[in-house]
């Protein structure tokens, strides 16, 4: 279960990404254009942890931008820092690419391999909990009945796909979408959202 918050952010999310995207050579859109698609949350199981998948438009393509949140800075992240944004409940936050987080990888492993689904959204008005409409619905292949121990190393990125090494496991994730529906590999997670039905890979799975 993920609770989002009614509050305040600065620098907005969007604006975040419109500063950040430029600065990668996987990135060919317009920045001050984007367009969100849709968006998805992995569950941190200590509860600590803000995991959000955002799909952005930019002209013709779409890309994946996975995201985490932190009350505090993310050791030995630093060159994946996006910037740090003020949230009117829960103050200062860490924005990270979340493909050098150990919380993210370890949910995305799960999602990937075992077909965990993605968080229930709610936000919290006058004490209750109201569900959050989901705006993109995963998929997976993944038959497996558990994860691996993982070890994560830090991501590289060639052309348009970021790898993690994860000690036995090697996870593969698509920063810019393949929109027709081309599957590379399996396991692979899956997306759709509103006016794309058709499932796009957005990571895959492999020994080491």
């Amino acid at each position: 279960m993920a609770i989002v918050y009614a509050a305040q952010l600065r620098p907005t999310k969007m604006e975040l990404l419109a500063q950040w995207l430029p600065q990668h050579p996987w990135f060919g859109g317009d920045a001050t254009a984007l367009l969100r698609l849709g968006s998805f949350r992995f569950d941190d199981p200590d509860g600590e942890v803000g995991v959000e998948t955002i799909l952005v438009g930019a002209g013709d393509n779409a890309y994946q931008v996975p995201l985490s949140y932190r009350g505090a800075p993310l050791d030995g992240a630093e060159a994946f820092l996006i910037g740090t944004m003020e949230h009117s409940v829960l103050g200062r936050r860490w924005v990270y690419d979340a493909t050098a987080d150990p919380v993210y990888v370890g949910e995305l492993a799960a999602a990937v391999l075992t077909g965990k689904v993605q968080a229930v959204e709610y936000r919290e008005v006058d004490g209750r909990h109201e569900t959050l409409p989901t705006t993109a619905q995963l998929a997976s292949t993944g038959t497996a009945a558990s994860v691996p121990v993982l070890s994560p190393s830090q991501p590289t990125t060639a052309d348009t796909v970021t790898t993690v090494p994860a000690g036995a496991l090697t996870l593969r994730i698509a920063r810019v979408l393949d929109l027709p529906g081309v599957v590379h590999g399996d396991p692979a997670l899956t997306v759709t959202w509103a006016g794309h039905e058709t499932p796009v890979q957005l990571a895959s799975a492999g020994s080491a």
